[in-house]
C-alpha cells in the first residue's frame, strides 16, 4: 500500500468494518471511521465521523473532505425486515456514500448472497452474479439482504462507467467468521436445541467455503492499491469472490466451533422438505410479531446446498493467498 492513505470506512462500529479499520490504524493510515455510533475500540489514528446513511450524502459543512478511498461495509444483515428498510441503508446508503466521496477508489463489501439462492453454487465464478451487462439477474431472492445486496452492486457497476468517478472494486465473501463476530455464530448457538443438538438439513454433509474476518481484511488491504487500469478503461468494477483456501465439510467445522467454545454439540439430519415447511411457518409467525425468523428459508438455502467459490480473481487480481479456515482461539469470539 502507499506510505499513508486517507480512508473512509463505513459501518465503523459492526464487525466487519471495525476490523478493516482497526487493520488499516495499525498499517499508519488516516483512518476516517463512519458509523451511527462510536466504536467502542476506536484506535488511534482514527477520527469517528457520525453518520446515519439513511439522511443521505454529506454536504456542505457536514462533508468531512476528499479521502483516497472508501470501503463500505455499513449494511442491514438481517434475516428478516421489509425490503424498504434494507433498501434504504442497502442501496440508497450506498448511493449516498458514492455521491459523498465520487472520486475516490470504493471498495464495496458485497455478499456471496448475490448469487442464485435456490440452486448450489460450486466453485461459482464472479460472472454468475449481478453485472452491468445483464444487468440484476431475476435470482429468486429468499429475503431482502439478497436482493438489495445484489441491487447495491448492480447499481455502482452502472456508475463505475460515469465520467470523474473512482474506480470499484466489490468483495463477495461468504459466511464471515472470527473474533468480534455479531452474527455468525450468534445464530448458530441459538439454533442448537437442549444445549447439545444442532438440526441440519441432511445432516450438513455440504461444502461451504467460509470467511475469516481477517483474510476480507487482507482482501480489503489489497483492493486499496490493486492496479484497475482494465476496468477503469472498459468503466466495470473489479468483482472478486473472498473465501478461505479450501471449503470444509459445513457439519465437521460446525461441531468443532463449538467444542472450541466448550460445548460438546453433535450435529441431527432433519428431512430438507419438512425443514423447509417449517421456515415458511416461522417466518410467517415471525413477520406477525414483527420479529426476525429463526429459522428461514435463506438460511436453509445455505446451509443445505454446496456453497463454494472460484478464488482465481482474489489470487491473481488482488494477490491474496488466502490460509484455511480456522478456529483457533475461537473460546474467545
Amino acid at each position: 500500500m502507499r506510505e499513508r492513505m486517507r480512508v473512509a470506512v463505513t459501518g465503523a462500529s459492526g464487525f466487519v468494518g471495525g476490523a478493516v479499520v482497526r487493520d488499516l490504524a495499525a498499517g499508519g493510515h488516516e483512518v476516517l471511521a463512519c458509523s451511527r455510533r462510536t466504536p467502542a475500540d476506536l484506535p488511534a489514528g482514527a477520527r469517528h465521523l457520525s453518520w446515519d446513511l439513511r439522511e443521505g450524502p454529506l454536504h456542505g459543512n457536514a462533508h468531512p473532505g476528499d479521502v483516497d478511498a472508501v470501503v463500505h461495509c455499513a449494511a442491514v444483515v438481517g434475516d428478516g425486515g421489509s425490503r424498504a428498510a434494507a433498501w434504504v441503508v442497502n442501496v440508497e446508503g450506498t448511493r449516498a456514500v458514492r455521491t459523498t466521496f465520487g472520486k475516490a477508489r470504493f471498495v464495496h463489501v458485497s455478499s456471496g448472497s448475490v448469487y442464485d439462492p435456490t440452486t448450489p453454487s460450486v466453485r461459482i465464478r464472479e460472472t454468475e452474479g449481478p453485472t452491468a451487462e445483464r444487468g440484476v439477474r431475476p435470482f429468486p431472492y429468499l429475503n431482502a439482504y439478497g436482493a438489495t445486496k445484489a441491487a447495491a452492486e448492480y447499481w455502482l457497476a452502472l456508475d463505475a462507467a460515469e465520467p470523474d468517478r473512482g474506480p470499484v472494486v466489490v468483495l463477495r465473501p461468504h459466511a464471515v467468521y472470527g473474533p468480534g463476530d455479531t452474527t455468525l455464530l450468534p445464530r448458530l448457538e441459538a439454533a442448537v436445541l437442549s444445549g447439545r443438538w444442532l438440526p441440519l438439513p441432511g445432516g450438513g454433509a455440504t461444502l461451504h467455503h467460509l470467511t475469516h474476518v481477517a483474510t476480507l481484511v487482507a482482501a480489503v488491504r489489497a483492493a486499496l492499491t490493486a492496479d484497475l487500469s482494465s476496468e477503469i478503461a472498459a468503466g466495470l468494477p473489479l468483482v472478486a469472490n473472498v473465501a478461505d483456501a479450501e471449503p470444509v465439510v459445513l457439519r465437521q467445522i460446525l461441531e468443532l466451533l463449538m467444542l472450541a467454545r466448550g460445548r460438546h454439540v453433535r450435529v441431527v439430519p432433519v428431512p430438507e422438505r419438512a425443514a423447509r415447511r417449517a421456515a415458511v411457518a416461522t417466518e410467517h409467525l415471525a413477520r406477525l410479531a414483527g420479529k426476525e425468523s429463526r429459522l428461514s428459508r435463506y438460511a436453509l438455502s445455505h446451509l443445505a446446498m454446496e456453497r463454494t467459490y472460484d478464488l482465481a480473481v482474489l489470487r491473481e487480481r488482488l494477490g491474496v493467498d488466502p490460509p484455511d479456515t480456522s478456529i483457533l482461539g475461537a473460546g474467545f469470539w
